[in-house]
């Protein structure tokens, strides 16, 4: 075309590095996964709500999730880094494939851990007391594996903090159906995080690590994986009857558990072809749903008793 020969055309410019550090430090942390715990713990912050609404307490939950949810995943990925480059289906994560330096990581190792340690302290006394507990639990979990069969139910009592810590942030105290709130995360959690596991099963045997799927076998996990998640049904059905629960919270609590029905079938008979989309794609619908039908049954019950 006349006059085409005159134009230039710039090489784009790359993008600056700390865009590319903090991509690769979200998709290092896999900060979407959040939306595992975070809707158990507002379902444990509208179970203890009486009439007032704690909005600042709502707000400092969500903070303090935020703070432990990148404080146990950064450091698990620091503390697996050495396993993570042996293994082929990880070798390309971030730090063992040096996009994200190390120090980098444990820099927000301890920013996030002064997050929900400030967190924890603004929610009152008792989780501020608690909080050195919880950390346990968060950096442990990443260790267990190395020396305990059990690592995913450490992983589900991880999990099971979110909504019985923003329960006590609440209220001030335990209560049961906090528990069985919490019973119900923990065995869902560890029920899905077998399943997950069978990935690397023939990679724990070699290196001698230690999960259910190398300890009793393919078929024998995924009964136990059956077990936990209908261990998890059982609990957050005694939960929705201790709440004195409403059409709307029963109706998520079935589709929340034809969603784990159809997780198990896809990976029925050992089939690992589909794990990724029973660990992520179907899991990252239990929390949200179950979250959505105790919200509509705890905004009409809020409004009854106030209106």
């Amino acid at each position: 075309m006349v006059g085409m020969e005159n134009i230039t055309v710039e090489p784009a410019k790359p993008k600056a590095l700390w865009i590319v550090q903090v991509r690769e430090l979200f998709d290092m942390i896999k900060f979407e996964h959040t939306i595992f715990a975070l809707p158990f713990a507002f379902i444990g912050a509208l179970g203890a709500t009486g009439n007032t609404i704690p909005w600042k307490s709502y707000f400092w939950i969500l903070v303090a999730m935020v703070g432990a949810r990148t404080l146990a995943m950064t450091f698990n990925r620091l503390a697996d880094a050495d396993l993570d480059a042996e293994n082929p289906r990880t070798a390309n994560r971030a730090i063992p494939a040096g996009r994200v330096k190390p120090w980098l990581a444990w820099l927000i190792v301890g920013a996030s851990a002064l997050i929900f340690g400030y967190a924890a302290v603004r929610l009152g006394r008792l989780p501020a007391k608690l909080a050195p507990y919880a950390f346990v639990v968060l950096l442990g979990y990443s260790i267990t594996k190395r020396f305990f069969v059990w690592s995913h139910a450490i992983l589900g009592l991880a999990l099971s903090l979110a909504p019985l810590g923003a329960w006590i942030a609440i209220s001030g105290r335990v209560e049961t159906p906090a528990l069985w709130l919490a019973m119900g995360v923990l065995a869902w959690t560890a029920g899905f995080d077998i399943i997950y596991a069978l990935l690397d099963r023939e990679f724990d045997l070699k290196m001698g690590l230690f999960s259910i799927p190398a300890e009793l076998g393919t078929s024998l996990a995924l009964v136990l994986s059956r077990i936990c998640h209908a261990l998890a049904v059982l609990s957050w059905m005694v939960f929705l009857l201790e709440m004195n629960a409403t059409f709307f919270a029963w109706i998520s609590l079935l589709m929340v558990s034809a969603i784990l029905f159809r997780e198990q079938w896809v990976v029925k008979n050992g089939n690992l072809d589909r794990v990724d989309h029973a660990f992520f794609a179907l899991n990252s619908f239990v929390g949200p749903i179950f979250f959505l039908g105790f919200f509509l049954h705890w905004t009409m019950m809020w409004t009854m008793k106030n209106y």
